[in-house]
């Protein structure tokens, strides 16, 4: 299928849509996090080292120490730390998405995007994973498509409005949700159409 798009998508100064980009150099230097979480039907340490094993890391000291801090970061270690060769199907909803998140660290990203990560779960799961994306800002950078107002508002730095892949508005938080410039914006957040 044919694809069309208009403008660039630049990392690092780079347009990723340029001809012959390496891809897989892409791939390793931004990572995802899905809606659903998505863990391998393998064990909780298999997941978190496949990317690690993919990527050409052999050293075994050195995979399991990127695991340990995987999943420290991602802040599972102390629930699965004596579960480590189970299999990670057998995790909580929240669980498995905070596996998820540390599957996208291991590999050590630069930036991490987030669909709706905290969607398909509970209150305190979703408390946990906007914690998460708080300390996880500080190191890489986080986008996040979110339908969520207030998470939107408390979480981000930036916020983006767009609407049928139209970009409308772009500002800090207290600032968009509270004076938008746009009338799309505005009219989205007071309710008249969404």
């Amino acid at each position: 299928p044919r694809m069309r798009f208009e403008g660039k998508i630049c990392l690092d100064g780079e347009d990723i849509y340029r001809p012959k980009v390496d891809i897989a150099d892409i791939r390793r230097r931004v990572g995802m996090v899905f809606q659903k979480p998505n863990p391998f039907p393998k064990s909780i340490f298999d997941n978190i080292s496949y990317g690690l094993k993919v990527n050409g890391m052999k050293d075994k000291n050195a995979i399991e120490e990127r695991v340990v801090k995987s999943l420290e970061d991602a802040a599972i270690w102390n629930e699965v730390k004596d579960r480590l060769h189970e299999n990670a199907l057998g995790l909580s909803g929240g669980q498995q998405q905070r596996l998820c998140i540390a599957r996208c660290l291991a590999v050590e990203p630069e930036v991490i995007l987030f669909d709706e990560p905290a969607a398909s779960l509970d209150p305190i799961s979703t408390k946990k994973i906007e914690e998460l994306i708080e300390e996880l800002r500080k190191d890489y950078t986080i986008v996040i498509v979110t339908h969520n107002m207030q998470q939107a508002a408390s979480i981000s730095q930036y916020t983006v409005f767009l609407y049928l892949v139209e970009f409308f508005e772009y500002a800090p938080p207290d600032e968009l949700f509270t004076v938008p410039k746009n009338k799309m914006t505005e009219d989205y957040l007071t309710g008249k159409f969404g």
